[in-house]
């Protein structure tokens, strides 16, 4: 039997405080500026994070990146911007999904109007993502519990587990 209440599976939207969402912005990009409030950890789930994000007018979501092993995910709520996919400028409006597959193409969100973007934004929640930032030429991991590495990826030497082997 859950120890949770059946309202604690359910977040009313309408009634979240717009003060209480985490103002997030990407360290290296100064036109990162995102306001979200976490729906998926309120309902308790865990291996799957979705977020209801509010992009203000001008501001880009984070910095360009692709992951590595996890998926990420937008559905557009209000208004309308930008998804920037590889040197791609895709419009988008309300009632459009746009998906992330790992490893695929580098991508972000602008809100190139004069209002706030709001959408829904997820992705699981895999261990051992890498995060590639193509133009700043960084790798980002998780080294330790709420800390980020950044590596310059020309720094990189990547070996094949063969060189370790006796022949």
């Amino acid at each position: 039997m859950s120890e949770r209440a059946p309202t604690d599976h359910l977040v009313r939207t309408s009634e979240l405080d717009a003060g209480d969402a985490m103002h997030i912005r990407h360290p290296l990009n100064p036109r990162s500026e995102l306001f979200m409030t976490r729906l998926g950890d309120r309902t308790g789930l865990v291996h799957l994070g979705v977020s209801l994000a509010r992009l203000p007018p001008g501001k880009e979501s984070f910095a360009l990146h692709v992951h590595s092993i996890q998926e990420e995910w937008i559905y557009v709520v209000s208004g309308t911007g930008h998804v920037r996919i590889d040197d791609a400028e895709v419009p988008i409006r309300p009632g459009d999904f746009v998906g992330f597959p790992p490893g695929g193409a580098a991508h972000l969100v602008r809100n190139t109007s004069d209002g706030d973007l709001v959408y829904l934004q997820g992705g699981d929640r895999r261990p051992g993502d890498r995060g590639w930032f193509p133009e700043l030429g960084l790798v980002a991991y998780e080294h330790e519990a709420g800390r980020m590495a950044l590596v310059k990826q020309d720094a990189i030497e990547l070996r094949p587990m063969s060189d370790w082997l006796a022949k």
